[in-house]
């Protein structure tokens, strides 16, 4: 489950590819707008000493998304639109649920990602999918240090090993 998840919908996306690779690409597009919009939520709960992390976050997110945006319309397919509304997993009160939020959309984002990779069938698109994966796992370990978890990764981001 994305978080935040879109406001659930009766119908597909019609606009989403049939091949695998396409598909891969749209869905993790997907999962950064989602991630685009929590980090407003991050934001506005985190500690001034968080906001340069959330800067950072929000940057990266935004241009993974631009990026692979390019990419899908690149292959000839439509890129998704962000969704209307979201439903946060949980609700976000201080500091440290915006920081679960925020290791949450990381960890979503890396499953995202390492799909897009596992299903890629080009050598720059399974480079995308490496850096975005890795990029992921890097901001979801920045965030469990915030929340002083250990360990503060683990060994194959965006699987279930």
């Amino acid at each position: 489950m994305t978080s935040p998840t879109p406001t659930p919908s009766t119908t597909p996306d019609p606009d989403r590819p049939s091949q695998a690779d396409k598909a891969a690409l749209f869905d993790a597009v997907t999962t950064e707008h989602a991630a685009i919009y929590g980090y407003g939520i991050v934001s506005a709960h985190s500690s001034p000493d968080e906001n340069e992390l959330v800067s950072q976050a929000l940057a990266q997110h935004r241009e993974r998304r631009e990026a692979a945006i390019k990419m899908l319309t690149g292959h000839s397919a439509k890129a998704p639109l962000p969704a209307v509304g979201y439903r946060l997993p949980f609700p976000v009160a201080n500091a440290v649920d915006a920081a679960k939020l925020a290791v949450r959309m990381e960890n979503d984002c890396a499953v995202a990602w390492r799909a897009a990779l596992e299903q890629a069938s080009s050598q720059p698109d399974r480079e995308f999918g490496v850096s975005a994966l890795t990029e992921s796992a890097v901001l979801a370990a920045r965030w469990n240090q915030v929340l002083g978890r250990w360990p503060v990764t683990v060994a194959f981001p965006g699987g279930s090993e």
